[in-house]
């Protein structure tokens, strides 16, 4: 009864996916498994369990997003906790993981720079898959670096965290650049759900095409990056292609990959020998 009733409220609402999100609400406030909700989804609960289901379907209910209510996710390997800090990592972001480990997995000890890491995401699942990596994880946000730090910890991983404005300070060589960073237009943040209003703005937008901040982070990658170094970045399927033929211009190889549902959103990029 009140895995229905919960499900009617964020319907309700607006939640774009109530069903789902009714279900992970029960099982934080009963502390149940899928399968044993499932299985008594008629019991009726406790008092403290009810309280406590209604605290979290109030907040759902005004949009606050799932993964900070239930404050973590598992990505990538990784069990992540999540803050309003950084951005909520986001599934599609993992192809540009399986992307970067594909690019370092005949090199040994490669050295890898995450840009922007956020959560710390992409530094610790590279860490993860490849112990042998010499990762540096930067971002501009001392909160978010605060974050990636408590996941790296969480997760037992060693990474070398720096607070730096895109490669301020940074020297390398690194064998691998690799970024999530802001990429929506400006324009975007009037027409955000209101799920994405908790992220960081600093983390989501860039200027009139979204592309300010990368195009500052490839003018610079050349003098951090060791020779035959890669860049990898993920933006928008809008702009990532205008950035590729940027950097072709400008003497890179680039290509452009699509993630899972076949949307053109990554972009690895070579610099040629002049």
């Amino acid at each position: 009864m009140a895995l229905r009733s919960t499900v009617q409220r964020l319907r309700q609402a607006g939640v774009p996916s109530p069903e789902t999100d009714a279900r992970e609400l029960v099982q934080r406030a009963t502390g149940l498994s899928r399968l044993e909700l499932l299985m008594g989804s008629e019991q009726p609960l406790k008092a403290l369990e009810l309280w406590q289901l209604e605290q979290l379907t109030q907040r759902r209910e005004a949009r606050e997003p799932l993964q900070h209510l239930l404050g973590e996710v598992e990505w990538g390997d990784l069990r992540l906790r999540i803050s309003t800090a950084a951005l909520i990592p986001r599934p599609e972001t993992e192809v540009l993981l399986v992307l970067a480990l594909a690019q370092i997995s005949a090199q040994p000890s490669p050295r890898v720079l995450d840009v922007g890491t956020g959560t710390g995401a992409l530094a610790l699942g590279i860490k993860r898959a490849r112990a042998d990596a010499e990762v540096t994880a930067s971002d501009i946000s001392g909160e978010a670096l605060e974050l990636a730090r408590q996941n790296a910890d969480l997760n037992g991983l060693t990474v070398t965290f720096v607070q730096a404005d895109l490669l301020s300070g940074l020297s390398g060589p690194y064998d691998l650049l690799l970024s999530n960073p802001p990429y929506l237009p400006d324009a975007d943040q009037a027409l955000a759900q209101p799920e994405v209003q908790h992220d960081p703005a600093l983390a989501l937008y860039s200027g009139p095409d979204g592309l300010t901040l990368a195009r500052r982070l490839v003018s610079a990658a050349p003098r951090v990056l060791a020779s035959g170094g890669v860049m990898l970045l993920e933006l928008d399927p809008r702009n990532v292609e205008v950035l590729a033929a940027e950097l072709s211009a400008a003497g890179w190889s680039a290509q452009v990959h699509p993630d899972w549902v076949g949307r053109q959103r990554f972009l690895l990029a070579r610099l040629l020998p002049r």
